[in-house]
């Protein structure tokens, strides 16, 4: 799913919404006890019940596509019967009315879900019925041609309030407050098929993370049957090591410096793409030789990437650059610059020994003072 897909189905979060049916959760506790459960038609609950909930599903579908939505596919084997996918089917199909079914799906998030705090497990079904699109992009919910059936997993964290004094109205005093459990916004969740081309992808699952670093890969290989795919840190890492392995120790200062600047210039002009930009072997050669890369150290490239990364990996962009600054590190020295003025740094032999040279103006400021330097411009003109 892209950025577009996914926002289309985050609107049906709405209270006016009628496309969800069937609402069931399971809270557990620290000890992975099944504390309570529950199970109702969704549009029974109560206006200000069900805008929270709403929230939550709307959080479920937030984040960056690559950081924290992850497009998933299955396995060929977990497609068949038995399957994670097969069983994710099963509980589309009964609509969560299978009482069976849904405890069973509990059971699997409470066995592969290592959380050390008490936590709330909820799933919805819901039935989009898909408006057609007009040649000028506007919706025409007379020419729907399909119905995309769908469940959504919410994991949330449940904590105690706050300790604090409260006002008490009843009595008209100022008290110690109540403390209780609150349900916090997700930290994992799923979306069950992904709605792709607009359209049900039953190939494929969209996972939500809320800590990128922290994707839980038990739960993804047990419930969904994924394999976990590479944090922003090792996508960036793995960028990283393969540059490195390709360049050599003798990498030049002027080309990596020059892949950051076409890195990011591929970046500014996909940003208003609905998909996230990634670099795939072929991408990621093209952007080392128009960055610089001499031919002979471009002969061992596929086999590096390969090795390294995968031969079918497929980088985010974004994960792999920051857009707005470069950092230059030294073991004494850190400099940072703005990614688009990288031209103010440049590198020159001085006495015998390669520097770093920083064109700056008449504004210059150190430990957050202004000092001038117009006044050692004027001095070295007149050793000259």
């Amino acid at each position: 799913m892209n950025k577009k897909e996914t926002l289309e189905i985050r609107k049906l979060f709405m209270q006016e919404s009628t496309c969800l049916s069937r609402i069931c959760s399971c809270y557990v506790d620290f000890n992975k006890e099944k504390v309570c459960t529950m199970q109702d038609a969704f549009l029974s609950l109560a206006k200000d019940e069900a805008l929270k909930y709403n929230d939550i599903f709307k959080g479920t579908l937030s984040g960056t596509i690559g950081k924290n939505l992850l497009n998933m596919e299955f396995p060929t084997h977990q497609e068949m019967d038995g399957g994670t996918q097969d069983f994710l089917m099963k509980l589309r199909s009964c609509e969560l009315k299978d009482n069976d079914l849904v405890n069973a799906f509990y059971d699997k998030v409470i066995a592969s879900f290592d959380y050390p705090e008490n936590y709330y497990i909820i799933l919805i079904y819901g039935a989009y019925d898909v408006p057609g699109r007009g040649t000028d992009g506007s919706e025409m919910y007379d020419a729907s041609d399909e119905v995309y059936q769908f469940i959504l997993c919410s994991i949330c964290p449940v904590n105690r309030s706050k300790g604090g004094l409260s006002y008490l109205p009843d009595a008209n005093m100022i008290s110690e407050r109540i403390r209780d459990w609150i349900v916090e916004p997700p930290m994992k969740g799923f979306l069950f098929p992904t709605f792709n081309d607009r359209g049900s992808d039953i190939h494929n699952v969209l996972y939500y993370t809320k800590n990128p670093e922290d994707s839980h890969p038990e739960f993804i290989e047990q419930v969904l049957g994924s394999v976990t795919p590479m944090t922003p840190v090792n996508q960036k890492e793995t960028f990283q090591s393969i540059i490195m392995n390709t360049l050599g120790e003798d990498a030049d200062y002027q080309v990596v410096s020059a892949i950051h600047e076409n890195l990011n210039e591929m970046i500014a002009e996909t940003k208003n793409n609905p998909d996230p930009l990634t670099l795939s072997k072929h991408e990621m050669k093209n952007l080392l030789e128009i960055s610089g890369v001499p031919n002979e150290e471009l002969q061992e490239f596929e086999h590096t990437f390969e090795e390294i990364a995968g031969p079918k990996a497929a980088l985010v962009a974004s994960n792999l650059t920051n857009t707005k600054t470069m950092s230059i590190e030294t073991p004494d020295i850190i400099i940072k610059v703005n990614s688009d003025r990288t031209d103010l740094i440049q590198t020159q032999y001085i006495n015998g020994r390669q520097c770093f040279v920083i064109t700056v103006d008449d504004h210059v400021e150190i430990n957050g003072m202004n000092v001038k330097t117009m006044r050692l411009n004027k001095s070295l003109d007149g050793e000259e």
